[in-house]
């Protein structure tokens, strides 16, 4: 085999490992800014959408997000919405007075 041409093969190896390190780094922090943003529209701290990067503690965290009642559920609730099939209606702030 050529010194060139093994150099070469090495260079090339070198490069295709960069790029692929690159593109996981990208869909890494993708992953996380999605997981971050679903975590914080349930209502729950978005740090705690980074537990989905530990084995097994990441299924633990799916199954609170999936049988929970998520914090968000419990603010509508105490609002007076929330319950499954009975449209909410807002009250206004400062209903006017029958003077």
């Amino acid at each position: 085999m050529d010194q060139t041409n093994a150099h070469g093969n090495a260079m090339a190896a070198m490069a295709g490992s960069g790029i692929f390190l690159l593109i996981t780094a990208v869909i890494l922090i993708f992953s996380v800014l999605i997981y971050w943003r679903i975590a914080t529209k349930a209502g729950y701290s978005g740090a705690l959408s980074l537990l989905l990067f530990v084995p097994l503690v990441n299924l633990v965290v799916i199954l609170i997000f999936a049988f929970s009642e998520w914090p968000i559920e419990k603010k509508l609730k105490a609002l007076g919405g929330g319950a499954p099939g009975v449209p909410w209606t807002p009250q206004p702030v400062n209903p006017p007075s029958t003077i």
